[in-house]
């Protein structure tokens, strides 16, 4: 009798066979998800920062003259830059994250870790140098420089001055973000070679 319960433990045990799901890093999907909100929100605040001020240039009699004058992002290259390497950054982790929803679909999984990689790294460098142009104009309106004579504009254009440095928090936030996707990227696919 003991050897009947012995052949049905291991029928029934051989029988079931353990249904395996290919396992979804949520954490790297949720990671991509509000690194392209934080780059996205960079492109459209510093895309849409733009302030206009009335200056008084002369005053004849006790008539005073004034001039409309704007600050616009598309004046200082540099701004013009960072609108493009944000979107550029935020296109890419939007088509990341479509790969890594479908991304089951392909086969090649190993040649795909290894673009995904390479492609992570790319938009860091981007999004690292957009930021640091964007950074170095940034100080230079809001503190001047005295040795080239060039004037600090953020006490003119204060609203235009704020709202680009929370263009570049936001963009910041979505750099150190994209650092820890792209080590989290190379990891998978160092795994991946391990294995």
């Amino acid at each position: 009798m003991a050897s009947g319960n012995e052949e049905q433990k291991i029928e029934s045990g051989s029988n079931v066979v353990p249904q395996t799901k290919p396992k979804k890093d949520w954490i790297l999907l949720s990671l991509r998800v509000v690194t392209f909100f934080a780059t996205v929100s960079a492109t459209i605040v510093m895309s849409l920062n733009k302030q206009t001020k009335n200056f008084v240039v002369a005053t004849i009699g006790t008539t005073p003259i004034t001039v409309p004058l704007t600050a616009k992002f598309q004046h200082t290259p540099a701004f013009v830059y960072f609108v493009v390497a944000n979107g550029i950054v935020s296109v890419h982790n939007l088509v990341m994250i479509a790969m890594d929803i479908l991304g089951h679909k392909f086969h090649n999984r190993g040649l795909q870790l290894a673009l995904i990689a390479v492609l992570d790294t790319m938009a860091l460098a981007l999004a690292s140098s957009g930021d640091g142009a964007a950074t170095a104009m940034a100080e230079l309106g809001r503190n001047g420089n005295s040795h080239a004579k060039w004037n600090k504009i953020c006490d003119n254009f204060e609203a235009y001055c704020n709202r680009g440095g929370g263009a570049l928090i936001a963009s910041f936030i979505g750099l150190i973000l994209l650092l820890i996707v792209t080590v989290m990227s190379i990891n998978k696919l160092l795994k991946l070679n391990r294995n």
